[in-house]
């Protein structure tokens, strides 16, 4: 029976459990154990659930070993609520005398640390103290990882330092978290003293470890750097992988360096290495940065032919940079090809399109798509509206763009800066001074913090208008002050520039 749930056909295992109870036979904690470690293996919860209280029903105590298994599974489906009542019945010893161990600890703590559950995960442990079982390598590796997963970097530091004083020994999996938190706070120098401290220790880097410092690297923009890491791999004996080459690919396009990036890409082919989609969205995403359409179009193709099925961000990445260079037809083409073929649509893929057709005066089009989104069972964003807004204040439709801008509030759908800015200059665009100010005042109301877009608009504006003193006192109060050109400008400073302007034209 064993045998039978170990191998995934748990259905097997209750027959053969059924011939036993027939047989008259009294079933075990093994026997019991056995089918919900079985049940929980095929991922079958409730029936995992059921056949635990079965057991209490018959009269047999569930063991550590059960308790493990119960708490292990309810870990990971994500069950954390009845992870940590099976553990408070081994606290309180409900079906026996078996207590919790380092196991049953262990595992409780790293699942509320995988579910973002660090304070509930530090009282287990301050708990492990106080029943003078000593935590090991895997519990304080899991609550460095879920204090590193919410950011807090120093606490993850505080527990590293305890577990060396302690005398626990971090295995590669604890620097590599570490290692990963510091790159990702740009403390790369940081993170190579760990690096060095780890071959210090005698715990020996792996693949992963020279992955993540690369990106670290790459992130900073010592491309040099990441590449020297990246040749130095071999040298000690760590074959890239295939996420090797997608890091140092991601650092060569994001650093404009897109032809390195493809030599990378070849050489990652005459080593037999399969790209991965990461690797391709990469360099199509690098591609079109570069306005470089048809190599993009030829790796596109290339993907298809090596079997690398594009997914939802390969779609969102072709049609975005389609878009972005002015090859709109070819992008709708792709979009509708979707949609023939039922492709689960995103709002980035209308958001790119939309875009694309306003720059390219193409109104009605956007506004079709527009229309189309509710009918896909999707929500514009702020980013929707905004491109909807800066369509109609381009063709000089302002009524309609203020109408979007009332109608997407109304939809619960905050505007942020960019629409108000968007808005502020099609006004002004339309010689529109009253609506501006409403506007410049609604930003005040809703405490949003205006940009040097904003400044840079309304003197723009109000220096073109020989009037524009009978406007500066319908100005608003911006309790906050904000940058323009790295000066820090407040409403006076407005004034000050626009007489400025007013003196230059007079002597002029």
């Amino acid at each position: 029976m064993n045998c039978c749930c170990n191998s995934n056909r748990v259905c097997s295992g209750l027959a053969i459990f059924g011939e036993i109870l027939r047989r008259g036979y009294k079933p075990n904690a093994i026997t019991f154990t056995s089918l919900i470690k079985g049940f929980f293996m095929e991922e079958k919860i409730d029936e995992a659930k059921g056949f635990f209280k079965r057991m209490i029903e018959h009269g047999c105590k569930p063991n550590i070993v059960t308790y493990g298994i119960l708490i292990n599974g309810f870990c990971r489906s994500g069950n954390m609520g009845l992870a940590l009542r099976m553990h408070q019945e081994l606290v309180n010893g409900r079906h026996g005398s078996c207590k919790p161990n380092i196991v049953t600890y262990s595992t409780v703590i790293d699942g509320l640390c995988k579910e973002g559950l660090i304070d509930e995960a530090k009282k287990l442990f301050f708990e492990m103290l106080v029943r003078k079982i000593s935590p090991d390598v895997v519990v304080y590796s899991s609550l460095i990882h879920g204090f590193c997963k919410i950011g807090k970097l120093e606490e993850a530091t505080r527990f590293f330092n305890e577990m060396v004083d302690r005398g626990v020994s971090p295995n590669v999996v604890t620097f590599n978290v570490l290692i990963d938190a510091l790159c990702k706070e740009g403390k790369i120098k940081e993170a190579q003293r760990l690096l060095e401290l780890m071959i210090q220790r005698g715990e020996k880097p792996d693949t992963i470890t020279y992955n993540t410092l690369m990106d670290g690297l790459c992130l900073e923009g010592r491309i040099e750097d990441a590449s020297e890491l990246f040749k130095s791999m071999t040298g000690r004996d760590h074959k890239q992988d295939v996420f090797s080459y997608n890091v140092l690919i991601n650092g060569y396009c994001k650093n404009r360096r897109i032809d390195e990036a493809v030599r990378l890409y070849k050489d990652l082919l005459l080593k037999g290495t399969e790209p991965t989609v990461v690797t391709y969205n990469t360099l199509l995403t690098g591609f079109f940065q570069e306005g470089k359409i048809l190599d993009a179009r030829q790796l596109f193709d290339e993907m298809h032919v090596r079997g690398q099925r594009p997914v939802l961000l390969t779609y969102v990445i072709m049609l975005d940079g389609l878009c972005k260079n002015e090859c709109v037809s070819e992008a709708m083409e792709m979009f509708r090809s979707l949609e023939d073929h039922e492709f689960q649509l995103n709002i980035k893929m209308f958001n790119s399109l939309m875009s694309g057709m306003c720059k390219a005066g193409k109104l009605e089009n956007a506004k079709e798509l527009f229309e189309k989104i509710s009918f896909k069972s999707l929500m514009p964003n702020v980013v929707t509206y905004s491109i909807m807004i800066n369509g109609f204040c381009k063709e000089g439709q302002l009524d309609k763009a203020y109408n979007l801008l009332l109608e997407m509030e109304q939809k619960g759908c905050m505007p942020n800066v960019v629409t108000f800015n968007t808005l502020l200059y099609g006004c002004c665009q339309s010689n529109e001074p009253q609506k501006a100010i409403q506007l410049l005042h609604k930003m005040v109301e809703r405490d949003l913090v205006p940009d040097a877009s904003t400044a840079s608009t309304v003197i723009n504006f109000l220096s073109k208008n020989e009037e524009y003193h009978k406007y500066l006192d319908l100005l608003p109060t911006f309790l906050p002050k904000y940058k323009l050109e790295g000066e820090v400008m407040d409403i006076e400073s407005v004034i000050a520039v626009l007489e400025d302007h007013s003196e230059q034209k007079i002597e002029a």
